[in-house]
C-alpha cells in the first residue's frame, strides 16, 4: 500500500503565500489525516510551526538546510536534530519523493530525459540539458495541461492536477542526485502551464532562491507561458527577475486562435500590452517563442507580420523547429526556420533558431508521460 501525501491547503480567507502554519487545516482523506508537505514550507512557516511545538526557532533553519542544501529525504538522517524532534517530524510531516520510472540518454548531445513517478502514481517529465556554460534543467509544473495547444504533446493526455512546490523542486533535487551534476539554470517549460499553477510556482521560485537553501539567482530562471494575461501582470508586480518566455507562435489572432485556444480569451493585443508592462516593471527583456510550422505560420508574410508586431519591444525571438508528435501532422523544414530567422533579422528583429536537443530520445514534451499513463491503464492503474 502506498501512502499519498499532499500539501495542506490554506483555510479560506488566508491567501498570503507566507501563511503561518496555524492557518492550515488538516484534510481527512480515506479516514486519515494527511501529513504536511514540509518541503513546500518557507523557512518562516517552518519557524512558526516549530515554535508552536515548543522548539527553538533556530531548529527550523537546521531542518530547512537539511532539506534544501543536503537534500535528505529521511528525517532520521538529520543527525544534529534530537531523536525526539525527529519522531515529531515523522508524525506530522512528509517529504514528497519522486521515483525514476524511465530514463533516456541521448547519444548525440548528452541530454537526459527523466520520467518521474509521483507519490500518487501520476507521471511528469524532466529534461537535463548540457551547454558550454553548464547544465540547465527543464521542469514540469502540472500533471498534464489544460491549454490545448494543437502542436503540443502535453495537452493530448489531458490535465490531471497541479504540482506542489515540493514536486517541482524535487525534479531538480532528484535529477542532480542521479546525474551527479549541479544545474546552473532552470527552465519552467516542461509539462503544464506555469501561470495556471501560479501560487505554487511563485512559492517554488521563493524556495529555489532562498539564501538559506539553494540560493539560486532567479535571473537564471526562465518561465514559459502561453499567455495568461492577468498572471503576467501579477508576476510583473513581484519583480522576481525571472526571464519571461511567451509562446506566441503566430503573428495574428486568426491564426493563433487555431493552434492556441488561449488566444480566444487573451488575444494578441492584450498579450503584447501585458508583455510591455512586464518589461517596464522588471527591466527584463522578454523572449517570444515561435514554433515554425510548415503551412501554418512559416511564410515570408508571417515573418513580416511578426516583425511589425514586435517592433520597438525589448525582446528576442526564439524560433523552434516543431517536435514530431505522432497524433499530430505538424512538420518543420529546418532550412525554412533559418530563412524565417534571416527575414526577421533584415527587419531589425533579433532572432535565433533553438538548438535541437535530445532528438533521438523522444524529446517532445509529454510523450513519455502519455505512453506511461497508457501502460498503467492497461495494467489496471498505478501500482499500489
Amino acid at each position: 500500500m502506498r501512502n499519498y501525501y499532499f500539501l495542506i491547503r490554506p483555510r479560506s480567507g488566508h491567501r498570503n503565500s507566507e501563511l503561518r502554519i496555524m492557518n492550515y487545516e488538516l484534510i481527512e482523506r480515506g479516514g486519515r489525516l494527511e501529513k504536511i508537505d514540509i518541503l513546500s514550507l518557507s523557512l518562516t512557516e517552518l519557524e512558526n510551526v516549530l515554535t508552536e511545538l515548543g522548539e527553538k526557532k533556530f531548529r527550523a533553519k537546521q531542518i530547512f538546510q537539511w532539506l534544501h542544501v543536503k537534500r535528505v529525504t529521511d528525517f532520521d538522517k538529520m543527525t544534529d536534530i534530537s531523536v525526539q524532534l525527529r519522531t515529531v517530524l515523522k508524525e506530522k510531516f512528509c517529504i514528497n519523493g519522486l521515483f525514476v520510472e524511465k530514463k533516456l540518454e541521448s547519444c548525440m548531445d548528452n541530454t537526459v530525459k527523466y520520467l518521474y513517478r509521483l507519490s500518487d502514481g501520476n507521471f511528469v517529465e524532466t529534461v537535463l540539458m548540457e551547454y558550454n556554460y553548464g547544465h540547465s534543467i527543464c521542469v514540469s509544473t502540472q500533471v498534464g495541461c489544460k491549454m490545448g495547444c494543437r502542436f503540443c504533446a502535453s495537452a493530448i493526455a489531458g490535465y490531471v492536477r497541479d504540482l506542489e512546490p515540493s514536486e517541482i523542486l524535487m525534479q531538480i533535487y532528484e535529477t542532480e542526485r542521479d546525474s551527479g551534476v549541479r544545474v546552473s539554470g532552470v527552465v519552467l517549460m516542461g509539462i503544464g502551464e506555469p501561470l495556471d499553477n501560479y501560487d505554487n510556482v511563485v512559492r517554488f521560485l521563493s524556495l529555489l532562491s532562498d539564501k538559506n537553501g539553494n540560493n539560486m539567482s532567479l535571473r537564471h530562471v526562465s518561465l514559459s507561458t502561453c499567455g495568461i494575461v492577468p498572471k503576467i501582470y501579477d508576476l510583473a508586480k513581484l519583480r522576481l527577475g525571472v526571464t519571461l518566455c511567451v509562446s506566441l507562435h503566430c503573428p495574428d489572432n486568426e491564426g493563433r486562435s487555431k493552434i492556441m485556444p488561449v488566444n480566444n480569451k487573451y488575444d494578441i493585443d492584450s498579450l503584447i500590452t501585458a508583455c510591455k508592462d512586464y518589461i517596464d516593471a522588471t527591466g527584463r527583456r522578454i523572449t517570444f517563442e515561435y514554433a515554425v510550422i510548415d503551412g501554418v505560420n512559416s511564410t515570408d508574410a508571417d515573418a513580416d507580420k511578426l516583425a511589425d508586431l514586435l517592433r520597438g519591444i525589448n525582446c528576442h525571438v526564439n524560433l523552434i523547429p516543431v517536435n514530431k508528435v505522432k497524433e499530430r501532422n505538424y512538420r518543420t523544414a529546418r532550412s525554412g526556420v533559418a530563412d524565417f530567422a534571416k527575414r526577421l533579422g533584415k527587419r531589425g528583429i533579433n532572432a535565433t533558431v533553438r538548438r535541437t536537443l535530445g532528438s533521438d530520445i523522444e524529446a517532445a514534451c509529454g510523450q513519455l508521460r502519455r505512453d506511461a499513463a497508457k501502460s498503467s491503464e492497461k495494467n489496471g492503474g498505478a501500482d499500489a
